[in-house]
């Protein structure tokens, strides 16, 4: 014996209809009896209660709406059944028709709807599809009986949410099944109480008499078809990675189905809980789909839960004061206060200091729930016992269920780490003692976000995602960037686990965001057809998408974007950077923003803001980290003054090589940016604030290369001229070194405290001595290598090692999330 229940969606149209009739004659022909429970058509319900309420309101436009229903399962039939055999249904249809116009009139005129007179409205959704279906399965050949629920199940006059009499519930429905045959087909959701008076079991009824149905004829399995497939491990419309869970125990259905997987109705599993009844959840619109399993055992799994739920919309409500403290029966005195009153409390936590108490409610009990408690507490309140009673709303609870959380150990702790990484503040925590649900309140605003992080950390479906929002993509290093990343997603999916999801991009003509990621092979093109760049827009929409994992890679030099790293912190989005202009303005504001990234637990990653792709940076930081202690840093820091005084020999004009290192891409456009020396000052400010020292831009002592003519020059050729003038000094300068056997080298000094920066002539003893081209080479002098210092050499400009020092921070932060 199996008992089905097809819900509203399954029952909505025609189309759906004959897949439903084609499921149950299936069943015919493999040899089950069926007893089968359908719901009111999809919507109907909801459109009676509208059309009762007008009606009571004395809208007489009411009549319009409810012909439109009337035309609807007209239309059914009209689609379901042949010519011929339609007039008898059509009368019969019609005849409740006429029942429901009578009901209404007498609502219109007393200007009333009761509970019970609603309970009688809403019934004939139910009644109707189940009449339509019933009559199509015997037209078409399967014998089918129908059965009106109202006539077997007995409960209380509890309107609305009745109860149910199970005694003689169950020899009812026992003797209706003995006395009728083929497809027993059921009124889902409705029944009577002992004098006749129609009652209904709660919305997502029709469950619970699939369930009463199935436990009064000890049936072998419980089928529920809806329109997902089975019971996911989260909403699907947040999770988009969500899936199937093949199988599931009663508990745990249970404890999802309470905090918002509404795929099944809690309270119909009870009667199939104490039977040990099987119950499938099934997709109508996917039959071959095996669907979840719900029984009293869970199935092997290799996660550590089963599933996580979620409830959006709650409020928190705190009871809270020093007289509470060992004082017996506050609570007491709460619960049964709001009991008193029907209010349902969703969930509950109390610190152990006994000195608060919070719990979850509605929102739309909250006014009420607060004017309650202020007066039955009223005299605690007055006494300074008791503090203001304060309620807080737009919160929402997460639950992780899953009985595999008793054998695992660490689920709170891997729960707890996810939210705090993406900067989910917690709220209120609550876990029962049986290990089966642990429960936290958040922000409403966090909850997708939340749900993602969650779910992608305990079920790592299709790896570990990081959305990335990049500014500057069509700039050298952003391109170089995204090219790289595009080159090794499939190695860093396959060895990492890894995706990097590129979820904006923005330069200075156009913007796009796109949450489901822009294709790597195609975001030219994406960024093309994008919208007009608004930068403070762009930042806005990447807060409020509030992704999990998320990351802002100004991949720029531009000052402005700087002014918003704070408030992109403050976002719990992480900051990956080789603009060197945040670290190296203020000392106030290089501290503001280490201090924002260290409170919002995210990440502001700089390491390309000297040396380009070279470890100078972390290995300064690991130096320091370990107990190290720094005496002296030495650096050439700048590839274009490398590349200038590697190429400056005797006899050959100094402007020459200026020259030659603009024509190879190595200076800026206007060379007396890289000859002014503040790249190189900023990047030894930098060195010195990382090392510890409290160090403002201007205490970098700069040693000029150029004359005062030079500098003032007013343009470009007219600066080449001036410093064709000043040749001699830097041929004397490269003279003097060479009878000395020294090479020139613009260093960078950092020692006793003191920053300097200038052109010094070094010996063949040195380690810069021997430098070639463009490279960058620093020297760490620490009480650990005092004698032979620590030294960093290698390529410290181009976009191509840039790119690269940015793309090992990405892997670096992925390292730091999971």
């Amino acid at each position: 014996m199996k008992v089905l229940k097809f819900g509203g969606t399954s029952v909505g149209t025609v189309e759906s209809i004959n897949q439903v009739i084609e499921i149950i004659q299936n069943n015919v022909k493999e040899g089950h009896s069926m007893a089968v429970v359908f719901s009111a058509m999809g919507g109907v319900t909801n459109r009676f209660i509208e059309i009762g309420k007008m009606a009571a309101s004395g809208d007489t436009e009411y009549s319009e709406h409810l012909h439109s229903v009337e035309e609807r399962h007209f239309n059914a039939i009209r689609g379901l059944i042949g010519v011929k055999q339609q007039s008898s249904l059509i009368a019969k249809i019609k005849v409740i028709f006429n029942e429901i116009e009578d009901l209404l009139r007498g609502i219109s005129l007393i200007r009333d709807i009761s509970p019970r007179t609603m309970d009688l409205l809403l019934s004939f959704g139910e009644r109707l599809s189940t009449t339509i279906i019933s009559a199509t399965l015997n037209a078409r050949g399967t014998e089918a009986s129908f059965i009106d629920a109202r006539e077997v199940i007995k409960t209380d006059s509890n309107f609305n949410n009745a109860n149910v009499n199970f005694e003689v519930t169950d020899a009812n429905i026992q003797k209706m099944a003995n006395e009728n045959s083929g497809v027993l087909c059921v009124t889902g959701f409705v029944a009577t109480n002992d004098l006749g008076v129609t009652t209904t079991l709660g919305r997502g009824g029709s469950d619970y008499t699939a369930s009463i149905i199935g436990a009064a004829l000890n049936a072998d399995l419980i089928e529920i078809w809806t329109d997902v497939n089975g019971m996911m491990t989260s909403d699907p419309r947040k999770v988009k990675k969500a899936f199937t869970i093949p199988q599931i125990s009663y508990a745990e259905a249970m404890e999802l189905s309470h905090f918002g997987a509404k795929v099944i109705y809690p309270p119909s599993l009870t009667p199939a809980f104490q039977k040990q009844i099987p119950v499938k959840v099934l997709n109508t619109f996917n039959a071959e789909h095996p669907g979840t399993t719900v029984s009293s055992h869970s199935g092997s799994t290799a996660y550590s839960i089963t599933g996580i739920s979620s409830i959006d919309d709650i409020s928190l409500v705190n009871l809270q004061g020093n007289g509470m403290i060992g004082v017996a029966g506050v609570s007491a005195k709460l619960f049964s206060l709001l009991a008193a009153n029907h209010i349902s409390v969703i969930l509950i936590s109390q610190a152990s200091s006994e000195h608060s108490i919070c719990f979850a409610i509605n929102p739309t009990d909250a006014e009420r729930v607060k004017d309650l408690i202020e007066e039955g507490f009223e005299q605690e309140i007055a006494a300074g016992d008791i503090d203001k009673v304060v309620v807080q709303e737009h919160l929402s609870i997460i639950a992780v269920v899953g009985e595999g959380m008793k054998s695992s150990s660490g689920t709170s702790g891997k729960l707890f780490s996810v939210l705090g990484r993406n900067g989910i503040n917690v709220v209120a925590v609550a876990q029962g003692s049986s290990e089966l649900n642990i429960s936290v309140v958040i922000s409403k605003k966090d909850i997708s976000k939340a749900l993602n992080a969650i779910h992608e950390r305990f079920f790592e479906v299709d790896g570990f995602t990081l959305n990335v929002f990049i500014v500057g993509p069509t700039g050298l290093i952003g391109k170089t960037l995204l090219s790289q990343i595009n080159k090794q997603s499939a190695y860093l999916k396959a060895n990492n686990n890894l995706n990097i999801k590129i979820t904006g991009l923005i330069n200075s003509r156009q913007m796009v965001i796109n949450e489901e990621g822009i294709e790597l092979g195609s975001w030219k093109e994406e960024l093309v057809k994008g919208e007009k760049a608004n930068l403070s827009e762009f930042i806005s929409d990447v807060k409020e998408l509030n992704l999990a994992n998320s990351v802002f890679i100004d991949s720029t030099a531009n000052k402005d974007i700087v002014q918003h790293y704070k408030g992109i912190l403050q976002s719990n989005i992480s900051i990956i950077t080789p603009n060197k202009v945040a670290n190296s303005s203020t000392q106030e504001a290089y501290d503001e923003l280490k201090t924002t990234a260290r409170r919002h637990n995210v990440q502001f990653l700089y390491e390309t803001n000297v040396g380009a792709g070279l470890p100078i940076i972390n290995t300064l930081q690991g130096l320091i980290n370990s107990g190290d202690e720094i005496h002296q840093i030495e650096a050439v820091l700048s590839g274009t003054l490398a590349f200038i005084f590697n190429n400056f020999e005797a006899g050959q004009s100094f402007v020459d090589v200026v020259k030659e290192a603009k024509a190879q891409g190595f200076t800026e456009p206007d060379p007396r940016e890289d000859l002014s020396g503040m790249d190189v000052a900023r990047k030894i400010l930098i060195l010195a604030r990382e090392s510890g020292l409290k160090l403002e831009p201007e205490d970098v002592k700069i040693e000029p290369l150029l004359n005062d003519d030079s500098v003032k020059a007013a343009s470009v050729e007219d600066f080449y001229v001036e410093l064709a003038k000043d040749n001699s000094r830097f041929e004397s300068l490269i003279n003097e070194a060479k009878e000395r056997g020294e090479v020139l080298r613009y260093i960078a000094r950092l020692k006793d405290g003191k920053a300097s920066i200038g052109l010094e002539a070094i010996g063949r003893a040195h380690p810069f001595f021997n430098l070639a081209g463009s490279e960058n080479i620093i020297a760490f002098t620490t009480e650990r290598y005092r004698t032979n210092p620590l030294v960093v050499k290698g390529p410290g400009a181009g976009a191509e090692v840039t790119a690269m020092g940015v793309f090992a921070d990405i892997i670096s932060l992925s390292s730091m999330l999971k």
